[in-house]
């Protein structure tokens, strides 16, 4: 005769194993929503993820957009920046040309051209921001003028007593300093 005994917790569950399942159904069911909760905060973060990558790049675009602008604004700037300056001399060239054109023999209209023409230079150069240094009298400043000589003088020491060429400034920075003489004490 065959031996056979059933398992009497397989047929018939003990009230121990009802509890046992009762409580795992709880914990799956929260579990499964727990898993469904962290999937939408990753598609969550990867969504903000890929819009901050997106106004990264754009950010990074523009940027690069800005400086090319900006290096082009400063090519044409060195290009162009003596335009303004040109426009001013163009009278002068024009008063140049007349006076070839002209051809005049009297000496005294030729001088009188030639000091209009000189005004009309000079005011242009103003306009530009070209100032002429006159020196005379002042004290030797090594930055605006330049020393030629040295000469006894009756004026203080290192006084300008004359001006050999003119320095001219633009903008407050030395184009080209004077040539002067400066008194020395006898």
């Amino acid at each position: 005769m065959e031996n056979t005994q059933e398992n009497p917790t397989s047929q018939n569950p003990t009230p121990a194993d009802e509890a046992s399942q009762a409580a795992a159904q709880p914990q799956a069911e929260a579990g499964q929503a727990e898993q469904g909760g962290v999937d939408a905060a990753l598609a969550e973060a990867q969504a903000k993820v890929a819009e901050l990558q997106d106004a990264f790049i754009r950010a990074k675009a523009e940027t690069e957009n800005v400086r090319r602008r900006a290096q082009e604004d400063v090519t044409k700037a060195h290009k162009f920046a003596i335009e303004n300056f040109a426009e001013h001399l163009l009278p002068v060239v024009d008063s140049l040309e007349a006076a070839l054109a002209h051809g005049s023999d009297d000496l005294a209209k030729v001088n009188e051209g030639v000091e209009l023409t000189l005004k009309q230079l000079s005011g242009a150069l103003e306009k530009g921001k070209v100032l002429a240094i006159n020196p005379v009298g002042e004290k030797f400043d090594p930055h605006r003028h330049q020393a030629i000589s040295m000469v006894p003088s009756e004026q203080e020491a290192n006084t300008v007593v004359s001006v050999l060429q003119k320095g001219y400034v633009i903008a407050d920075r030395v184009l080209r300093p004077a040539l002067v003489t400066v008194s020395q004490p006898k």
